[in-house]
């Protein structure tokens, strides 16, 4: 095999992304190579181009998440290939998803700043799901008494979600959209399946506060959205930048 060749290249690419089945950083990928075979960092690149072309008009693609590349389903075929699983996904409530909404859209936020958002006490069982599924994680403690602790999302919540960073967050105008959806509205109708089937249900009860409404939730998130980039920016650089690819092997940090 000519590894010099991005198109002999790129094949090798898709195997290795086919068995690992979870998305691989381009200095792992180039790490797989022993160093006397290992392609110039221009034709590394250059195949992957090219795997990601040959995937128009497949069933699956090739992603680029937080933590590196993938091969995935297409959305398009989602539905379909669901039924393959035998047990039901797990669900999201719709607590924890106004919960996961505010730590992302104004991290580092603290426990006590998303209660006062949303109006209702913060389950300790959702804060203890989002955690335990890696999706968020304690990047700080506030300077003030208590010192609560901040909370921000991770490669893994951004992987789930197929995002490649926070900038791919959809703008709240959109969230605003769907405010007739009711798993936005704070009554008792169920919540849609195909919202419902993104993550776990909490089963504890909430303590019932003077809950806001949805528009007052999305007023608050607007107000809050500018400090996201002044607060955590920082933050995401400098998890980012131990991934960063370079011609010469280094690491540095990746442009905002």
């Amino acid at each position: 095999m000519n590894l010099t060749d991005p198109r002999e290249l790129a094949p090798l690419l898709e195997a290795f992304l086919l068995a690992s089945g979870k998305p691989q950083s381009l200095e792992r990928l180039f790490e797989l190579f022993e160093e006397g075979e290992r392609p110039e960092p221009p034709v590394f690149k250059k195949a992957l181009e090219l795997l990601r072309k040959s995937c128009d008009g497949r069933s699956f693609e090739l992603k680029e998440v937080a933590s590196g590349y993938r091969l995935q389903i297409r959305d398009t075929f989602s539905p379909w290939v669901g039924r393959l699983w035998e047990e039901r996904p797990q669900r999201y409530s719709r607590a924890m998803l106004e919960t996961m909404a505010l730590i992302a859209y104004r991290q580092p936020i603290t426990r006590g700043e998303i209660e006062d958002v949303r109006g209702v006490a913060v389950n300790s069982h959702i804060v203890k799901t989002l955690l335990e599924r890696e999706w968020i994680r304690v990047v700080g403690y506030r300077e003030v008494p208590g010192r609560p602790a901040m909370f921000a999302t991770t490669k893994a919540f951004l992987d789930h979600f197929n995002l490649k960073n926070l900038d791919d967050l959809p703008p709240l105008a959109e969230l605003r959209e769907l405010e007739p959806d009711p798993i936005l509205d704070f009554d008792d109708a169920p919540v849609p399946e195909h919202i419902q089937a993104l993550a776990d249900e909490s089963a504890e009860p909430e303590e019932p506060k003077d809950e806001t409404s949805f528009r007052t939730l999305l007023t608050e998130l607007d107000s809050m959205e500018e400090g996201l980039k002044i607060d955590f920016d920082d933050l995401l650089r400098e998890d980012l930048a131990k991934e960063a690819f370079t011609p010469d092997g280094a690491v540095e940090p990746q442009a905002a």
